[in-house]
């Protein structure tokens, strides 16, 4: 009788939704980070939510929101706790929404590309990114893709945390619109057309 039941509730388990998709934009919360280099996942995540007139909603360990697209379901995250912690919020949402990781992309800042460069991969090395270090401690490996957004490295020695936390200058911010699009549209793309279809499209900025 016991296996039986066993049988049953084994067979109502939900399995993962292939058609659903985690796209998460790294960043830290409050105002005084808005318009920063770190932030630039959030950017990207917020301009989605945008061109699809989706509503954030603030929620456990994170703001919220979700759009359809091409048969396919989006839902974006922006942790809300701090980057270096950003694993326990994707952990979370990835369990509550039954994702793969195979369905989930992190898009982040990169102070090893040049500005205006972007890279899409399916799992690599944190490369010295907390929060990138952090999702890999919590979610069990860096087997996820990932879109690094370049933000250069124009900082003198010991200055990185004041570059990395510090606004956009003038020049980056006539070409960042622009930029922040590219990445969106690369994050729908993954989505549609999968992570190696979209790399040899996208990776060429």
């Amino acid at each position: 009788m016991f296996e039986w039941l066993k049988k049953i509730f084994q067979k109502t388990e939900i399995e993962p939704d292939p058609m659903k998709y985690l796209i998460v934009g790294l960043g830290n919360i409050g105002a005084k980070y808005d318009n920063t280099r770190h932030n630039v996942g959030f950017d990207v995540v917020d301009h989605l939510a945008k061109e699809f007139d989706a509503s954030w909603k603030v929620d456990n360990l994170g703001s919220v929101a979700d759009f359809k697209h091409k048969g396919r379901t989006f839902i974006l995250l922006k942790p809300s706790t701090y980057m270096n912690l950003s694993g326990k919020s994707v952990r979370y949402w990835l369990q509550k929404h039954k994702i793969e990781k195979s369905n989930l992309l992190v898009i982040l800042d990169d102070l090893n590309l040049p500005f205006g460069k972007q890279r899409l991969r399916g799992k690599g090395s944190d490369g010295g990114h907390n929060g990138l270090k952090d999702i890999d401690r919590m979610c069990g490996g860096n087997n996820y893709a990932r879109l690094r957004f370049g933000i250069g490295n124009d900082y003198h020695k010991g200055q990185q945390a004041n570059f990395v936390l510090g606004e956009w200058n003038g020049e980056e911010q006539d070409q960042l619109s622009e930029l922040v699009k590219y990445a969106g549209d690369t994050a729908k793309a993954f989505g549609t057309i999968g992570l190696q279809h979209t790399m040899s499209q996208f990776n060429k900025k």
